[in-house]
């Protein structure tokens, strides 16, 4: 420990000790409690108590019947487990009978400050950080602990009560793994005493009537069974699994959710998953389980990499069984594979005709499932495809009133499902998921038209419409090309020329949400699409570019952004609205590059002058026509209004832009990371010369200069690295001797050493090629960027900060030997 700490430990224990003292922050005792963690896995318990004995003397004073607070108590209780996870300094500290008065009986448990949660839970983690060893293991057996633990598994308090199931199953692990290691599978009779108590007392609440010890049990073994997978488990299952099987019996099951996470939980055990009584147990608790229930034991069925085939038949079949359900509901046929249109069927239509709340709880878990299921290698095969397509469809045209339903069930489904938007979200997520799979030409045409109608609806939802549009993109991206062609899709042609006519409505409406969600999808459709004839035709012959155009003036500053960005990539893709189109050959386009640059200098918000600077580096790095008349004015303009921007994104966009421009003009390929540990090659004299003129004209080495000393760490360490990657790109063709004592060399350090300082206001001379490697040569770079990976807190991180902090709210140190950050 550090001799400074070690001095104002005293002190900081007496104010703990202290009744009449405030209390301190809960925050500062759990970063104590960390860094004694620290200190004691790096080294002796018994050798820091017996250095500051204080600690022994504020544990002996909680131990007193004084009105400290719940706060200072749970930080004893669990200082002392952590003190005693070493068995030296457990024996240490039992010499006092100190943790028998901390943790037995006739302790706190009997004192009004038991009362308080924070108190109970400081006692559970306590003895979770002691119990580490046989000893800790003797000491819980005969202190009277695991009763308490035991009362504590239905503790008001939910924090409370899961921490006394998850310390139990620490202590059955720890009490085992002991005892396996002579003996590779103990019976139950040479089990210690401790697993002996906690196994009969959980035996004895899966008896029980009250649901609530059932759930306290299933949770311990759960947590057991999923820590643990020594052969000694394989008896503890062996010797449980029948009062597990007897909860089946009952009706309702209880602790269904419980017991679906234990026998998951045993069901990846590599030591039980050939247990053959494991897989009948699973097909009895999916037959036995409602529906709402069983579909998390099904899809976790589903993943085990060992089930037998006919139980992920089954499983699978439960899965689908609301599906199924729909379909039947709307006379769709023929239906999903391996459901039975029984009494399964009934009990389900039951479930979605109770109540709106149960009906959509229901099918949003199926689709969750089942879009889960897909793309995983445990899928099963084959996939229902076309059924699960009919089925979300059916789903949808319920949802927005356009299904036409044959049936009773199918009428009231439509009632409860109108206008849901939960339900909604839910199956167009699904439905985009299922554009990665394939479907016949019918099927298709259903999904773009229910897509439509979506797209159309005066009622769709900001949030709809949003998974609308994504499910839309999904669909047009996963659609089959014609062998040799490389055009669009005749069929999504067709879409989408009835589609841009509702995304130019959309772009148009009050709500900015939607406008935002147009502006992202055009983006997309751009980008995918921008190189094809088909495409191009269809949305130069629209209003869209246009619009888009207008939204750069948008009173939303997120609509703003997105206009920027799908500007720039409609004029990357030469897809603007201009004069100068096949009807005006002889009309002139109007430069976009200014209305960036306005955007960079004039707009009050930071996302779209992000946006803007993103367009920038995207159009230099790709070569766009307005940047290759002349890259340098274009760069120069674009960084002189970059660096005066407030926004640190902004300015660090900057960075990425003029590390493009470095790597295109020294010949080095832009996939180049400038964190790799490989240094760069380096430039041929002459071209290196000629870059380093470039790179002054621009004023490049100004702009990152100055962001090397930027008040916000991202751009400075941005700026470090692409110095430190001019400077490998450069060192082997210069001197050090070059230009070393210049006046140029000196009055750039004179103006750097300002900057440093934060006196940002004076610029920089007209800088040469020279004195600028003089100087970059002369800095450490590689010190300031470690300087800068430290986080900005780092030393007010430190034990002593916090030890000085704590005593200065108590008024123990004077005003300036406080570190208050």
């Amino acid at each position: 420990m550090d001799p400074e700490c070690s001095r104002l430990l005293p002190a900081l224990c007496a104010v703990l000790a202290d009744p009449r003292q405030p209390v301190a922050d809960d925050t500062c005792l759990e970063k104590l409690l960390d860094w004694f963690k620290t200190v004691t896995e790096a080294g002796s318990s018994v050798l820091l108590l017996q250095e500051n004995p204080c600690l022994v003397e504020l544990l002996f004073q909680v131990l007193k019947p004084q009105d400290l607070s719940s706060g200072v108590l749970a930080f004893s209780l669990r200082l002392a487990g952590i003190l005693a996870a070493q068995e030296d300094c457990f024996q240490y500290l039992q010499q006092g009978e100190l943790l028998l008065g901390l943790f037995g009986e006739s302790g706190l448990l009997g004192r009004a400050a038991w009362i308080s949660p924070t108190v109970r839970s400081g006692w559970i983690q306590g003895l979770r950080s002691l119990a580490q060893h046989p000893s800790a293991l003797h000491f819980l057996s005969g202190c009277g602990a695991l009763g308490t633990i035991f009362s504590l598994q239905g503790d008001p308090s939910l924090f409370v009560a899961s921490a006394a199931g998850q310390l139990l199953a620490h202590i059955l692990i720890l009490s085992m793994q002991g005892q396996a290691e002579g003996h590779p599978s103990p019976q139950a009779h040479d089990w210690p005493a401790c697993a002996q108590q906690i196994v009969g007392h959980m035996e004895e609440s899966l008896r029980s009537a009250a649901t609530p010890q059932v759930t306290q049990a299933l949770n311990v073994l759960s947590t057991t069974f999923g820590h643990c997978h020594g052969p000694w488990t394989q008896v503890l299952w062996v010797r449980l699994s029948p009062l597990v099987a007897c909860l089946l019996k009952k009706d309702p099951v209880p602790a269904a959710h419980s017991l679906v996470d234990l026998l998951l939980s045993v069901a990846r055990s590599p030591v039980l998953s050939s247990d053959c009584s494991l897989w009948e147990t699973l097909a009895q608790t999916l037959s036995h389980l409602s529906c709402t229930q069983a579909g998390p034991l099904a899809l976790g069925v589903l993943k085990l990499q060992d089930c037998p085939q006919a139980l992920r038949a089954e499983a699978f079949g439960v899965l689908l069984q609301p599906l199924a359900c729909i379909l039947k509901a709307a006379a769709q046929a023929p239906g999903l594979p391996g459901t039975a249109l029984g009494k399964g069927d009934a009990a389900v239509v039951d479930v979605l005709l109770s109540s709106k709340s149960a009906c959509v709880g229901l099918l949003c878990q199926t689709l969750a499932h089942v879009e889960l299921l897909q793309p995983m290698p445990q899928c099963p095969s084959p996939w229902p495809q076309a059924a699960l397509l009919e089925a979300v469809v059916t789903i949808l045209r319920f949802c927005n009133g356009s299904a036409v339903p044959t049936s009773d069930v199918g009428g009231r489904l439509c009632v409860v499902l109108a206008g849901c938007v939960r339900v909604q979200r839910a199956a167009l997520d699904f439905l985009g998921t299922l554009s990665q799979g394939m479907g016949s030409e019918e099927l298709v045409t259903q999904v773009f038209a229910v897509l439509l109608e979506y797209l159309r609806s005066p009622d769709s939802s900001p949030t709809v419409l949003k998974k609308a549009f994504q499910a839309t993109l999904g669909w047009l991206q996963g659609s089959p090309r014609p062998p040799g062609c490389c055009d669009m899709d005749p069929h999504n042609q067709l879409f989408l020329r009835e589609l841009l006519p509702v995304l130019q409505k959309r772009l148009c409406s009050p709500c900015w949400e939607v406008r935002d969600s147009g502006l992202e999808f055009l983006t997309h459709m751009a980008r995918c699409w921008g190189g094809q004839a088909g495409f191009r035709h269809i949305l130069l012959a629209s209003e869209v570019p246009k619009l888009t155009e207008q939204l750069l003036q948008d009173p939303e500053s997120y609509v703003r952004a997105s206009a920027v960005t799908a500007m720039g990539q409609l004029s990357s893709q030469g897809l603007r609205a201009s004069p100068a189109s096949t009807e005006h050959p002889g009309g002139q386009q109007k430069s976009l590059l200014l209305d960036l640059l306005h955007v960079l200098s004039a707009d009050p918000e930071g996302f779209p002058r992000r946006a803007a600077m993103q367009v920038c580096t995207e159009w230099l790095r790709d070569g766009h026509a307005e940047v290759a008349e002349d890259p340098e004015q274009f760069v120069a303009m674009v960084l002189q209004v970059a660096s005066q921007d407030l926004d640190w994104e902004v300015r660090a966009q900057g960075l990425e832009l003029a590390l493009v421009f470095l790597a295109q003009i020294l010949g080095q390929p832009t996939a180049h990371c400038p964190y790799a540990t490989a240094p760069p090659e380096a430039a041929p004299p002459a071209r290196l010369d000629e870059a380093l003129q470039a790179l002054c004209r621009v004023r490049l080495f100004e702009f990152a200069f100055r962001a090397l000393f930027d008040c916000d760490r991202p751009v400075a360490q941005k700026s470090c690295d692409l110095l430190l990657f001019l400077r490998a790109r450069a060192a082997p063709c210069s001197s050090p001797q070059e230009a070393g004592s210049s006046p140029d060399v000196a009055s750039v350090e004179a103006v750097l050493q300002r900057w440093r300082a934060g006196q940002q206001g004076q610029p920089l001379e007209d800088l040469e090629p020279k004195a600028v490697m003089a100087v970059l040569r002369s800095m450490d770079l590689e010190g300031l960027r470690g300087a800068l990976a430290e986080s900005s807190d780092h030393v007010e991180k430190s034990p002593r900060s916090l030890l000085q902090d704590m005593l200065a709210t108590v008024g123990i140190l004077g005003e300036n030997e406080a570190d208050c950050y």
